[in-house]
């Protein structure tokens, strides 16, 4: 095949290693000298941490290393990434810190607080129970439209009422001038639930260090971002980092970024100068991972006497969850803001969007990003509209297409 082109076959050229188990995925892939780490994380949905005491674990036989917070403060950059917003009155969405492992405070419960390394991971899981962390347990708010209410518990100082953006687009004085002026108009509150990632292959990842060069394997959506930010949070030359992704048993998005573990595994075996390995177990997936999805939407369209459709305003609130994931501002505003009005000829519209903290896994682009919830909500609106108009669902949507001469 010598480019691609419309409706041309493409010959798969992986399907027999993967069904006669020659697949390579992270658990696959071994070192000499492995050691492996797991996570104490938080049980808690939101509390302060008022001691760890590290002493038991670190003293059980065959343990390695024991980290918290603390202890990467000063030989990392202890700080994840994360995109900022523009608000509507120019000034820019909150960010707030979000360390690798919890510094004074838990937000989520599965928030990593602890990293164990040791040489197998029964030890490594005997040893993070030996952990004794003590929290003083504060007030949760996990209701996405109730997030910014008087009286909810703030999360971060740096985002008054969990207020992390107001963002908008459109046209508000015209899109409320012809909501007024319209013949009919329609109204519609929707909820688009949370939704658990849930890949086959849990998050994982293998770092080896060897003096000079680290090098990661790790189960991602790509590899420049990973060695990047490895280079810069572990303050070495790029030339001397390297990133692989293996056979990746699925992500859809949630695996594009990089998470605290990759970072906490990768200083490990650079202190230790072994390599060290960290798999996910599906449980501590379901808490640690990025979720998708997870907004309030309210949304009034008006319409004339001919059934076309003349303004829509959609009012969105996006729960973001405990803190900021690298791209999980721009979800529900700009991605989903590019195909909101969907296939229909609409002039005349406004988009609001307000993200929010909770104490809830962070959220980002998972199965979409963005464009599903936006063609959910048009198209409901649509479906709605045609009941209360009394119009069959597809003449109103024949009506209100974009024509072809345009």
């Amino acid at each position: 095949m010598s480019k691609f082109g419309l409706s041309q076959p493409v010959q798969r050229v992986e399907d027999t290693r993967f069904v006669t188990g020659q697949g390579q995925y992270i658990e696959d892939m071994s070192r000499a000298g492995e050691l492996r780490a797991v996570f104490l994380r938080s049980p808690m949905g939101h509390a302060d941490i008022t001691s760890i005491d590290t002493t038991e674990a670190a003293a059980l036989p065959g343990v390695h290393l024991v980290l918290t917070g603390a202890d990467l403060e000063a030989p990392l950059e202890n700080d994840m990434d994360a995109v900022q917003l523009q608000n509507r009155d120019g000034s820019m969405s909150a960010r707030p810190r979000r360390p690798l492992l919890a510094v004074g405070r838990v937000r989520h419960v599965g928030e990593p607080v602890v990293c164990v390394v040791a040489d197998t991971l029964a030890i490594a899981k005997d040893a993070a129970e030996l952990v004794v962390v003590e929290y003083d347990e504060r007030p949760s708010v996990v209701d996405t439209a109730a997030a910014t209410d008087p009286g909810q518990p703030v999360l971060h100082d740096e985002a008054p009422a969990n207020l992390v953006y107001d963002w908008g687009i459109g046209d508000e004085g015209a899109t409320e001038s012809a909501l007024s002026a319209a013949a009919r108009t329609v109204e519609l509150e929707l909820i688009n639930n949370r939704v658990v990632a849930n890949a086959m292959e849990t998050r994982g990842g293998l770092a080896e260090w060897d003096g000079t060069r680290l090098t990661m394997h790790y189960n991602g959506q790509g590899v420049w971002g990973m060695k990047d930010e490895l280079a810069r949070r572990l303050k070495l030359d790029p030339e001397n980092v390297r990133a692989t992704t293996p056979d990746v048993g699925g992500g859809f998005g949630m695996k594009a970024f990089n998470y605290p573990e990759h970072f906490c595994i990768a200083h490990a075996a650079r202190l230790l100068g072994r390599p060290v390995k960290w798999i996910g177990e599906r449980t501590e997936s379901f808490a640690s991972d990025v979720m998708g999805r997870d907004h309030v939407t309210r949304m009034v369209a008006g319409f004339d006497t001919a059934n076309r459709i003349t303004a829509m305003k959609v009012e969105c609130i996006s729960n973001l969850g405990a803190y900021l994931s690298p791209y999980g501002v721009l979800i529900a505003s700009e991605l989903a803001s590019r195909v909101l009005t969907g296939v229909y000829d609409l002039q005349t519209a406004w988009f609001n969007v307000k993200g929010v903290f909770t104490n809830t896994v962070p959220v980002d682009a998972y199965r979409g990003a963005g464009r599903p919830e936006a063609q959910y909500a048009i198209e409901r609106l649509m479906d709605k509209s045609a009941r209360v108009l009394g119009v069959d669902p597809l003449e109103l949507r024949r009506i209100n297409f974009i024509k072809p001469d345009q």
